[in-house]
Order: C-alpha cells, then sequence, then structure tokens
C-alpha cells in the first residue's frame, strides 16, 4: 500500500492556470491549481482567486500549463465554481480579439461579455456552526451578543458585527469563537444567480384508478370539500396539459394554498420542485404561411446566391418594403439546418415591438436578450444558448456575446444606426462589425438591412467586398409618403404658425384625427427646454460636473444634466443679477407634448423619449396603445424612427430639420439623411399613402431635396468625393484619443507631449490635434482629443495599433502622465 501510494504522489502533476480578471489590467494572472482540483479544471469555467492583499474575484480559466510564472510566485486559487465551463474556446478568441481590435484589456472585455450575476461579489460572511453543540452561559458578554444575532438572522458581515459592538476591532473575538469552534469565518464568494423555482404536482398513483379516485372523492366531499374541489380541478386540468404547477391549481380551484398543502401532507398529490423560465414566450401554433412579393422572392434568391461566395450581403430595401419576411425565410432555412440565428436590433426599444412579430413563426426557439432584463434572467438565456436550446436570439448589441455553439446566421436589421456602437465604458465596439467576425468564426453569414445603409458598408457592397440585394418598391404596392417642407422662417414672417407648429403641420394633424388616423410627431431633444437664459445679463445655469448648459425638465420641475445626471432646482431669480427675467429658450419633447396638448385639447397625446421609457415595461405599454389606437399623437425623439411600424399612422411631422443639419460632424449630412428618410418611412406603412411635412428654416438644403428625392446615390457619391479629399471613412481608419483630467493646464501638457510622440512615429498629416471637443469637460474631467487617421491600403492596421500602445505605455511611465486618463476608441462613430 505504501508503494502505491508513493508512486501516486511521484506522478502528480502541479497544473497552473492563466485566468481573466474583471479588471482593466495589461495581463492576465496566473494561479496554481491544488492537486484534488486537476482533474476537473477546465477551459472556460470560473474560478475564485484572491488578487492584491484580501480581494477575491471571479475569475475565467483561459488556459492550463505546467509552467509556473517566471517573474511572481504563484498563488492557489481557492474554488472552481462551475461543474461545466460557462465559456466556450470560441468565445474566448473572439474576445481576444475584441480586446486587440479596440484596444482594451480582456478584463475589460469580460465585464462586458458576462452577465452580471455570473460575477460573482466577495465579502467576509459569519455564521453558527451548527454541527457543534456548545454551552451558552460559557460565554462572556459581547460573544454570547454575536451568537444571539446569528440565531435572528443566519449569516453577518464583519461591518455588521462591528456596528452591533460599537467597536472597530471585533476580529479577536471572532477568532476566539472560531477557535471554539462555535462559528464558521469565511471570505466566501456569493453567488447571486438563483433559478426560479416552481411547485409542480401528480397525483399519487394509488388514487389514479376509477375506484380508488370515487372512494377518495367520498371521503373529501364529506370532511373537505375544498380538497375535494382541488382534485377536482386537477383532473379537469390533467386533460389538456401534462405537467400542473401548484399555482395554477389553487387558481383554477379556487381552494387555497392550505387545502392544497393539506393534500399534499396526505400524500394526495405528490409534489416536486422544479426549475422554470422567467422568460414570457409559451408554446404557440407557428403560422409562416404568408406569400413574398415577386420582388422580395428576388431578393430572396440573389441573397442565397450571393453568400454562396460572399460571407456578408448588404439588403438595401426602402422603408416598409418587406425585409423582416425575408429575414424569416433565411431564419427558417437556419432552423431547418440545425443552426443557431442571431436577430440584432439597434434598440432595446425594437425587440418587444419586433418579438411580437416573430414569435408566431418561432414559437418559444426564440430567445430575447438585452441589458433590461434582470440578471436571472440574462443567465437563463445565456445557459439556453450554450446548451442549444434556443435556435433563434433576438437582442440588442451585448447579444454578440452570448455563448453559440452553431451560430449559421446573423441578421444585423438597421446596420447604420449608431446604437450599435458602444461609447463608454470599453470595449468600445460596434456589434455590427464585431457580428461580422462573429460570424466568420462559426463559418456563419451575415446580413446586413438598411433602407439607409451606412456608407462603410454601401462602399464595401459597390466594391464587392459584400453582396448587394435591393428592394426598391414598399411591400403591396403602397406609394412612399408625400413629404411637404415648410419654411419656418415664411410663416413666422406671415404669423400663422402656433407655436412650434406651422399652419400646414397642424391643418395636416387636424384633418389625421378627423380621420381617426394618428401621427407621429419627431423632435430630436427631450426635455421641456434646452436652456434657461437670463434676458438681462445672458445668464444660463451649467453643470457643476460637465461643461453643458442644464435642461430644465417640466415633470420634476428641476434643471437636469443629460451627460452625468446631476439635478438642482429651477432659479427664480437670477443667480448672476437677481433679475427675475428668467426664461426658457428652446424646446424639448415635454415642451411640444405640452403645447400640443393646450392647442388639441380632446387628443389623446403619449411622450415617447428616455425619460418616459426608463422602466421595462413602459416602453411596451406605449407601443401597444399605439397599436390599439389608444394614442393619437405620439411625440417622440429618435426612438420613433426605429423599426415602428402602424396600419394608423398616416402624418409624421418633423418639428425642426436643423438641429441634425447644423452639427458640426463630417457625418452630419449621412445621419440627417438617415434620421429624416426613417422617420418619413413611419408614415402609411400599410395600404394608405402618408405624409411627412418637414419643418425647417433652410428649405432649400441638399440633405431635405434629397430625402423628398428618396435619392441614396446622390448622397452617397456627393459625400464620398468630400470624405477622399479629407481623408475619413471608408478610405481611412480613425482611431480617437481621448486624455482626461481634472486640471485643465495640466491637460493641455499631457496632450501636446502624447501628440507630438505621435507625430514623430506616424507624421504631421496623420495626426490631428489635440483639440476641445464639443463637450469639454464630463463629471469633473476635462477632455482634449487627439485623431489618428491611417490609410486603409498599404498600412497594417496592428503594427499601428501596438505603436500607439506603445507609445501610450511610454507616456504612462512619466511623471507628467499623473491623474491623467487615456481612452482609444477605434472606429469612433
Amino acid at each position: 500500500m505504501l508503494e502505491f501510494a508513493d508512486a501516486q504522489y511521484t506522478d502528480r502533476k502541479t497544473l497552473f492556470v492563466e485566468v481573466i480578471l474583471p479588471l482593466a489590467i495589461a495581463k492576465n494572472y496566473t494561479y496554481r491549481v491544488p492537486f484534488e482540483l486537476n482533474n476537473i479544471i477546465e477551459v472556460g469555467k470560473r474560478v475564485v482567486v484572491q488578487f492584491g492583499k484580501s480581494k477575491l474575484y471571479t475569475a475565467i480559466v483561459t488556459a492550463i500549463t505546467e509552467h509556473p510564472p517566471e517573474k511572481y510566485e504563484a498563488k492557489y486559487l481557492l474554488e472552481i465554481l462551475d461543474d461545466r465551463p460557462v465559456v466556450t474556446d470560441r468565445q474566448l478568441q473572439f474576445w481576444k480579439w475584441l480586446g486587440e481590435y479596440y484596444m482594451c484589456y480582456d478584463g475589460e472585455v469580460m465585464n462586458a461579455a458576462l452577465p452580471s450575476a455570473l460575477k460573482l461579489a466577495s465579502e467576509t460572511k459569519i455564521a453558527l456552526n451548527k454541527e457543534f453543540e456548545y454551552d451558552r452561559a460559557a460565554l462572556h458578554d459581547k460573544e454570547y451578543l454575536i451568537v444571539e444575532a446569528l440565531d435572528i438572522q443566519p449569516e453577518l458581515t464583519i461591518s455588521d458585527i462591528s456596528k452591533l459592538l460599537s467597536q472597530k476591532t471585533v476580529m479577536p473575538i471572532l477568532k476566539e469563537l472560531f477557535e471554539k469552534n462555535i462559528i464558521n469565518i469565511s471570505e466566501e464568494v456569493s453567488d447571486r444567480y438563483k433559478p426560479r423555482k416552481r411547485t409542480f404536482l401528480t397525483l399519487n398513483p394509488a388514487y389514479q384508478g376509477q375506484d380508488n379516485l370515487k372512494e377518495l372523492f367520498g371521503i373529501l366531499e364529506k370532511r373537505a370539500p375544498k380538497q375535494a374541489d382541488a382534485v377536482l380541478a386537477y383532473i379537469k386540468l390533467a386533460r389538456h396539459q401534462k405537467a400542473i404547477s401548484k399555482s395554477e391549481l389553487i387558481e383554477e380551484s379556487g381552494a387555497g394554498a392550505a387545502s392544497i398543502n393539506s393534500l399534499i401532507e396526505k400524500e394526495v398529490f405528490i409534489a416536486e420542485e422544479k426549475n422554470v423560465s422567467r422568460l414570457y414566450f409559451e408554446e404557440e401554433d407557428l403560422d409562416a404561411n404568408f406569400e413574398l412579393s415577386d420582388q422580395q422572392q428576388a431578393a430572396l434568391v440573389s441573397i442565397k446566391q450571393q453568400f454562396e461566395q460572399k460571407d456578408v450581403v448588404l439588403l438595401h430595401g426602402v422603408t416598409s418594403s418587406g425585409k423582416t419576411q425575408i429575414y424569416i425565410r433565411l431564419i427558417e432555412q437556419m432552423i431547418a439546418q440545425g443552426k443557431q440565428v442571431l436577430y440584432l436590433l439597434p434598440e432595446i426599444a425594437l425587440t418587444t415591438h419586433i418579438i411580437e412579430r416573430l414569435r408566431q413563426y418561432f414559437g418559444s426557439s426564440i430567445g430575447v436578450y438585452h441589458s433590461r432584463f434582470n440578471d436571472n434572467e440574462r443567465v437563463e438565456v445565456w445557459q439556453k444558448v450554450l446548451n442549444n436550446e434556443y435556435k433563434v436570439v433576438l437582442g440588442a448589441r451585448s447579444s454578440v456575446f452570448l455563448p453559440f455553439v452553431d451560430l449559421g446566421l446573423i441578421i444585423v436589421d438597421e446596420e447604420h444606426e449608431t446604437s450599435y456602437k458602444q461609447f463608454d465604458p470599453a470595449p468600445r465596439y460596434n456589434a455590427r462589425d464585431a457580428a461580422i467576425f462573429l460570424a466568420n468564426m462559426h463559418q456563419g453569414k451575415v446580413l446586413l438591412g438598411s433602407a439607409t445603409p451606412s456608407f462603410e458598408s454601401y462602399f464595401n457592397a459597390r466594391t464587392h467586398k459584400y453582396g448587394l440585394a435591393e428592394l426598391t418598391e414598399r411591400y403591396g404596392g403602397v406609394h412612399l409618403p408625400v413629404i411637404e417642407v415648410v419654411s419656418i422662417a415664411e410663416e413666422t414672417k406671415k404669423k400663422t404658425i402656433q407655436s412650434h407648429f406651422t399652419s400646414v403641420l397642424m391643418t395636416d394633424i387636424q384633418q389625421a384625427l378627423t380621420n381617426k388616423e394618428q401621427v407621429i410627431l419627431f423632435q430630436n431633444r427631450r426635455g421641456y427646454a434646452p436652456v434657461l437664459l437670463c434676458r438681462i445679463c445672458a445668464y444660463t445655469p451649467k453643470c457643476i460636473n460637465c461643461d453643458v448648459s442644464l435642461t430644465y425638465h417640466k415633470h420634476s420641475g428641476k434643471l437636469h444634466c443629460h451627460y452625468c445626471g446631476y439635478k438642482e432646482d429651477t432659479p427664480s431669480i437670477c443667480p448672476a443679477c437677481g433679475s427675475t427675467h428668467l426664461e426658457y429658450r428652446g424646446f424639448g419633447t415635454e415642451k411640444v407634448e405640452d403645447e400640443l396638448t393646450l392647442l388639441l385639447p380632446d387628443a389623446r397625446i403619449t411622450r415617447m423619449d428616455l425619460d418616459t421609457t426608463r422602466s421595462r415595461n413602459s416602453l411596451q405599454n406605449i407601443l401597444n396603445d399605439l397599436e390599439e389606437k389608444k394614442i393619437d399623437i405620439l411625440v417622440g425623439t429618435q426612438m420613433v424612427a426605429k423599426g415602428l411600424d402602424f396600419a394608423g399612422v398616416t402624418v409624421i411631422g418633423i418639428i425642426n430639420a436643423d438641429s441634425l443639419l447644423k452639427y458640426p460632424d463630417y457625418r452630419a449630412n449621412e445621419r440627417s439623411y438617415q434620421l429624416l428618410a426613417q422617420v418619413s418611412g413611419r408614415a402609411g406603412r400599410r395600404g394608405k399613402q402618408g405624409k411627412v411635412v418637414i419643418q425647417t428654416y433652410d428649405p432649400a438644403h441638399r440633405v431635405i431635396k434629397q430625402v423628398i428625392e428618396n435619392d441614396y446615390s446622390d448622397l452617397y457619391f456627393t459625400e464620398m468625393e468630400e470624405r477622399r479629399g479629407f481623408h475619413y471613412p471608408p478610405f481611412y481608419r480613425i482611431i480617437n484619443l481621448d486624455v482626461k483630467h481634472k486640471n485643465s493646464d495640466i491637460l493641455y501638457n499631457q496632450a501636446t507631449y502624447l501628440s507630438n510622440e505621435l507625430r514623430k512615429h506616424f507624421g504631421e498629416e496623420r495626426v490631428v490635434g489635440p483639440q476641445v471637443p464639443l463637450v469639454s469637460r464630463i463629471r469633473n474631467y476635462y477632455i482634449q482629443s487627439i485623431m489618428l487617421k491611417f490609410e486603409k491600403d498599404g498600412v497594417s492596421i496592428n503594427k499601428v495599433k501596438t505603436t500607439i500602445r506603445d507609445i501610450i505605455t511610454q507616456f504612462q511611465t512619466t511623471k507628467l502622465s499623473k491623474g491623467s486618463i487615456v481612452q482609444p476608441d477605434v472606429d469612433p462613430y
């Protein structure tokens, strides 16, 4: 026996694991694996590790090796949390690519990718040792207090005990209790994900025979009639469904929980607790018998043919041309092949609307994933995707992080939308571009869909890097809406404008209301008034943390900062000069809604913006009310431009187009066209031709004419000439570096130094700045931006990024960098 044990000991392997910690650190850390865990350690599992003096973290294993780290002694990992990997090898490769491409750390990618319930919290907990008997009379006063408190509350933290005893140092007392074996002390990781459980009932086989059941009824009807009602209700439910939950039986029978519990105690019912889904989709009859139009069928055939040669195809179809129906046919094809599909949407808002249209085709095989799901729901979707239970996932940009097993197709709907870009925190990724890489890893295909494609995608299609399919007609032969441009200046001069509504728009709104039709009004600002101004000294209240004016919100009666969330009371007297002549300038959605209520008191008016859709179901409620024609006029921000499809909407009003057209950005014309065309596309989508009224101070603006004529090509070719000349995408790549510091003078020196170092390596023409952005201070940090432009041909972007990283690292080793933050943003727009 001794010889065998010695042989076993000499065969032991010492394993080490490289892990990703959920921290912004440049390198992954290595830990030693306790021998007893050697057989269960796997790449992709979560492990508990200590990092620093006392902090515990959940980390993801990325590699297993027998080689210890060279520069430091590896600590032991403390625990393995999973029976099987929660992150796949493909996901780890995907995370690695995201970190390298978007110039961020693996830990930052992990933080974005994993649902928060899979990232566990560390805290020291105290609990009674229930397996040990002791004499409480032998405890001194403070020990007795702790034990009594643990009788009432099973677990206490060290800070709880400090408060209980009114003293800072409690560890010596806890140490004594621990040595007496009275308590357990552990720095433990608490898993926040708890599966949702439900109690299901089955009738005891002893009562399933007719004679026995009759005898049971005879007894219960005399002694416990409510229990008899419960058994009868169970039999009725059992005719139509296999699984009957306790809550369903209580509701169906009206017998109450006490009666059901008595039947369980009597073993008439056998109770079994099962994990159930929190998600609200149930099996439905599938009905996919819609007919594609000739043009849709031709586009579908074209897409399939091009997928044989190309990995990405752009579907360029006018608004309401029936792109979703083509998506459905492609999804059906993928499901038939046993593959998974990811259907990306730019807004959380759209998932709830479109799921209703897709669930009738795919039933419970479709999952939904976005940030408004709670922690438990997100983990549940994660696990169902990992188990290949969901064949279709519909979600916002974070859905690219899900653990797909065999991804055959990714659909990126409204691919031009800026919502696909993550701005803060890192990784500052674009889900559309990330989806293309992800699909390539799975040998899958990508379909990009839009009525107004991004210039990058359209450029790639025209240069044959992507395939291109087009839909030039609306589904069902419905005409594109009539667009009328109205001059705000002219109507103001003639005094025919009422508040912010021209006579043309008011007439069309009133006509729509008379015809029992619906109206959508678009204003690209939320709040009541963007600026509060003193008429005497021109004072404007500004945020104390950011370099922006505060916006007045009537519903709260306060001034709000839309960057950091700061709020303050609205002054009645100017703080600068003491004047009472304060007035509101400009207007947002809240003011449009308010003034429209005065002009049209009988109309049912609702507002849809960030302020009215914060709670989880508020947006869905608004969309349901619009669908059911409980809303006559919907006032909204950009949300109303994205994918809404309602038969009753015939009039669209764009209150002020100039706020889009005058924005100082090289993409302003592209974005303005996209937004105006998308908002216009909400009108007259089914059966009846709609009308769009665009109010502007500049009716002759080129982009407005291109929108009226639906001339995307003219916009594209005009803008591309300018972009080529000024070295902008798609001909050049852009990397932005934002340098931040709390002192503006120090920041100027830091940004100047960094830009000079960049010029030494890349030349004068490729480095622009440093320059102050439109908003020069956010959350008390001043900002300076450096823009780098690199040709797409003849330049290795990987080498460029390595050089930039080296320059930033070298800068951060100097004394000058103290207190600074440098944020790279690849493909920033």
